[in-house]
Formats: C-alpha cells, sequence, structure tokens
C-alpha cells in the first residue's frame, strides 16, 4: 500500500514538470492532477482485474499481472489453500466422526432446538422406522407415534431410559429398545436408542426359568408334604403304608432327578469347552445307553402294565468321539430315554449311526404320537413341554432336550428334531468330523 502511494505520487510530480515548463504553476497542477486521474483510473482497472479473478470458482495459477499485484495475488493464493486445506481436514475429521457413529450398534439422532431431526444413522433409523434423508427436519414426535415416547419427551426430566417396541416388532419377535434424551449445545437434543430385545428375553427367560423351577419342586414337595401328614394323622396297615412310601420314594426320585438335570445345566454353561484330546469309545458308550434304555423301557412296562418297548439298536461304527464322557454320554441317553418315555407301550424305538458329509450322526426314531410344527423350534427350551401332564406321568424333569443342546453346541455339533403328528419323531445328533477318530492301535 505504501509502495501504491509513493508510486501515485512519483507519477503526478512526473507529470507536473513538463505541465510547469508549458504553463508554469497551473500547469504542473493540471499535469499532476491528470496524472492522479489517469493512474486512478488505472488502479481501479487493476482492482477491477482483480475482483474478476477472485470472483472465478477456480483461481488461475499464474495472475496475469507483475509486481505488487502479482503478490497480493500470490498471498490470496497462499491463504485460500491453507483453508482449503484447514477445510479438508475439518471435513475429513466430520465424516470419520459421522461414520463411527454410523457404525455404533446403538441408534443416534440429533434434535435442533425445536425437536427436529438434524441427522440420524442408519441404526437410529432402522429402530424407529425412520428415513434419513426423507424425514429430516421432521418433528421426532410427529414419527415416532408411541403414546410412552410422548409422555417420556414431554416430561422435563430425562435422566433415565424408557423402553419402547421397535419398528421391526412382528407378531413373533417382539423388538424392545431403551430409548434415552439428553440435552446438549444451545437447546439441541441427543436422541439415543438402543436394542435390548435380546437382555429382555434374558430376563423373561429367567424369571420363567425361577418359576418353573419353583413350580417343579413344589409339586412334589406338596405331595410328600401330604403322604407324610396321612402317615403321622392316620394308622396306616402294613400294604397301604408300603404304598405310600412308594409314592414317596417316586416324588424323592422326582426331586433329585431334576435336581441332577440343574446342576448339570450349571455345569455346562459355566466350564470352559470339552477337550479335543479325551478320547471316548463310542462303543462303550452305547452299551452303556444300551444297558439303561433296556431297563428303563423294562420299567415304564412293569409301570404301565403292558408290552416292553421293541429296541432296535444299530452296529455301532468302530470309532472315538473326542470330548467329555459325561456330557456326550448325558446327550445321547436322552434322546433314547426320551423316545421311551413318550412312545406308548409296545412301540418301536430304533437308533441309527452313519457317517456323512457333514459329519457323525446318531438318530433315533421312535412311533410315538408326533409332535406338531409349532412346538419344534422350542422343544429345547428348559421346561419346555408339549403336554405337561404326559410328562409328570413318565417322570420327565423338562430340562433333557436343553442338556442335550448344550452339550452339543460345546463339541461344535448340533440337534436336530423331525417329527410328524401320528407317525412319530427323529432326533438326530451331528458330530462335527473335527471330533470323530479312528483308532489305529
Amino acid at each position: 500500500m505504501l509502495f501504491s502511494l509513493l508510486e501515485m505520487l512519483f507519477f503526478a510530480g512526473l507529470a507536473g514538470i513538463p505541465g510547469w515548463f508549458l504553463g508554469g504553476t497551473l500547469g504542473a497542477v493540471f499535469g499532476a492532477l491528470l496524472a492522479l486521474v489517469i493512474h486512478g483510473v488505472m488502479l481501479q482497472w487493476k482492482l477491477d482485474r482483480l475482483e474478476q479473478w477472485l470472483s472465478t470458482p477456480v483461481l488461475r495459477q499464474d495472475p496475469p499481472w507483475q509486481g505488487v499485484w502479482r503478490e497480493i495475488a500470490e498471498r490470496v493464493q497462499r491463504l485460500l489453500r491453507q483453508q482449503q486445506r484447514l477445510a479438508a481436514v475439518h471435513q475429513k475429521q466430520l465424516q470419520d466422526f459421522l461414520q463411527a457413529i454410523q457404525a455404533s450398534p446403538n441408534g443416534v439422532i440429533l434434535l435442533d432446538d425445536e425437536a427436529r431431526i438434524e441427522w440420524c444413522n442408519d441404526t437410529a433409523a432402522a429402530h424407529l422406522g425412520l428415513d434419513a434423508q426423507r424425514d429430516r427436519l421432521q418433528h421426532i414426535v410427529h414419527l415416532v407415534r408411541d403414546p410412552v415416547f410422548a409422555r417420556y419427551f414431554a416430561q422435563d426430566n430425562h435422566a433415565s431410559e424408557v423402553v419402547i417396541e421397535g419398528r421391526s416388532s412382528s407378531a413373533l419377535s417382539l423388538q424392545k429398545l431403551s430409548v434415552q434424551l439428553h440435552a446438549y449445545g444451545e437447546g439441541r437434543s441427543l436422541l439415543l436408542t438402543r436394542d435390548i430385545t435380546a437382555v429382555a428375553q434374558a430376563d423373561a427367560m429367567r424369571r420363567d426359568f425361577v418359576a418353573n423351577v419353583s413350580h417343579e419342586i413344589r409339586t412334589p414337595l406338596t405331595v410328600l408334604s401330604g403322604f407324610v401328614e396321612t402317615l403321622q394323622s392316620i394308622p396306616l396297615g402294613e400294604d397301604e403304608t408300603q404304598h405310600y412310601l412308594q409314592l414317596m420314594s417316586a416324588q424323592s426320585d422326582r426331586i433329585q432327578s431334576l435336581v441332577v438335570d440343574l446342576l448339570m445345566l450349571s455345569q455346562l454353561e459355566g466350564s470352559q469347552l470339552p477337550s479335543t484330546q479325551e478320547k471316548v469309545s463310542l462303543a462303550a458308550l452305547m452299551l452303556q445307553v444300551t444297558t439303561e434304555g433296556q431297563a428303563f423301557s423294562e420299567w415304564m412296562a412293569n409301570k404301565g402294565e403292558g408290552p416292553v418297548h421293541q429296541l432296535e439298536f444299530a452296529p455301532v461304527p468302530d470309532v472315538y468321539l473326542l470330548g467329555a464322557r459325561s456330557e456326550l454320554l448325558s446327550a445321547v441317553s436322552n434322546l433314547v430315554s426320551n423316545a421311551i418315555r413318550y412312545t406308548p407301550l409296545g412301540g418301536r424305538i430304533q437308533t441309527h449311526w452313519s457317517s456323512t458329509a457333514e459329519g457323525l450322526v446318531f438318530s433315533v426314531h421312535d412311533t410315538g404320537p408326533g409332535i406338531a410344527a409349532e412346538h419344534l423350534p422350542r422343544l429345547a427350551e428348559r421346561f419346555y413341554r408339549v403336554d405337561r401332564s404326559r410328562s409328570r406321568e413318565t417322570g420327565g424333569t423338562g430340562l433333557g432336550l436343553a442338556i442335550t443342546k448344550h452339550v452339543m453346541q460345546r463339541h461344535g455339533g448340533e440337534l436336530r428334531i423331525d417329527s410328524v403328528v401320528g407317525q412319530g419323531s427323529t432326533f438326530k445328533l451331528v458330530f462335527p468330523q473335527s471330533r470323530v477318530v479312528v483308532d489305529l492301535g
């Protein structure tokens, strides 16, 4: 700027010299003024060019002038490049931040001071049935039409969360969402959503489990208490006393079986996965299963005063299973005992071992009443029974298939169930090839 001022004075003085020679003092003043006007016009022209250059979307790398104006242009370019680099860094940080929020398993919604949606991630959109683009600047309460959420949003204190139903809920699957509002900035709000469906289901399963255990234990205890009271208050003959003692023994055995199964489940859930170093002889395992199955069938026949079951145990392959013997025995024997328990006396029960591409398969087929399709997905749940009265009559605890499923999962296998009402059921255990070895001596 100082240089431009000196330049202007220099040209004015230079133009005043010939003016002084031509017209004296008045000529010198006129020459100087003319020089100033010309310099001003040129300065304005250069400023216009500078403005045009600055107003273009992309500045030319080489400014079309020299001297101080070129220096001004180059400084402007440097400042712009610095601002562009800084803006790029900030934009990158913003994009990284938004990507991090987008990848979050929780929903995030940014609301302005009027509770309108400024931005939301895909998780929140899926939770609440929103469209991130279409619903932008829409009021959140107008989009989330849940009475519980509306009451929560209207209150002044949002220190705690509220649970509402998600938009993906259906008749078969009910989604539960935890929603909480947090204030930030100048009147803005941050709405967080979290899918707690699994937590709610686990809590419901825990409550059901406690209720079922209490019921299953209370029932035989009530019977035992009644028998004890009868024996204490009523004089009975020897035969009647023995009869009551036998009934009490049966109820005691029922409680003991329940406790054993509960302890087995607890052990399965709390222990490490079975080792792949222990080899379990399949022939020895099935020998024990066969002996126990025949004894159980005879007990059922004596109790029901009918013919024993037709038990057909197929030949056992000469292989070994890698895993915990007690768990494998429990899984296999549970399928056989269940088939005996729920098949009418005289019915046929067949076991079979086969090798497939998936691995070694153990199957148990019975000629029982069969199971309706709607019950099949829940058969391996704890205490789930298709017919509760039938289970109590045969002494089942309702935990056998749950134990079997846990054992198979721990050994990398799978429990499969096929059944047709009126035609019987087939239960299969699929052991992976990695758990099957052939003893070469």
